[in-house]
């Protein structure tokens, strides 16, 4: 990367973002990046979730993301962002070329994806949505607790057996009490 920042006289227009960097600083950045009509690229091979997609899209930011895991669900490719396969940089470096090349030829491109993306955040993931959905999660389950009633044999005869193969040993040799 930095061979290229050289080649291509890019100096200045790289912000590289610590893994350990304050929530609130990134937010800053992500904010300065876009207000400058920048990009956030997360070249990843695999991201589980995707939580700095998502914050670099609630920026406004237009998002390319590796395509492993789950900034493939959070993008719509070409929408709201767009996918990028890390074990191929040339394609994904062309598709950022070809990102700005089409930003210099239509300036409404840069806010049409960026618009994508506040909307796709929006639509999907926002705490509202998050807690209507946690809530929804923890009425189903705390319902069905008190509609019906646990089938507990199954769980019981497991237990059972398994007091069984590791107890048996050990239960015979505790002394019987006078009393039995």
């Amino acid at each position: 990367m930095y061979e290229l920042i050289e080649k291509y006289d890019l100096n200045g227009n790289f912000r590289w973002i610590s893994t350990n960097m304050d929530r609130m600083k990134n937010g800053e950045l992500y904010r300065y990046v876009a207000d400058t009509k920048g990009a956030f690229v997360q070249p990843a091979l695999y991201e589980a979730f995707g939580l700095t997609v998502i914050e670099a899209m609630t920026s406004g930011l237009p998002t390319f993301a590796t395509c492993n895991g789950g900034p493939a669900e959070i993008i719509v490719h070409g929408k709201s962002g767009f996918h990028i396969d890390p074990y191929e940089g040339d394609k994904a470096a062309q598709l950022v070329v070809d990102f700005f090349e089409k930003c210099m030829l239509d300036p409404t491109h840069w806010e049409t994806i960026s618009k994508g993306g506040l909307e796709r955040i929006q639509e999907k993931y926002t705490w509202k949505i998050y807690s209507k959905k946690l809530l929804t999660l923890a009425g189903v389950y705390g319902f069905s607790k008190y509609t019906s009633k646990p089938d507990k044999s199954k769980a019981n005869h497991t237990i059972e057996m398994l007091s069984e193969i590791g107890f048996s040993k050990l239960v015979e040799s505790v002394p019987i009490t006078a009393e039995e």
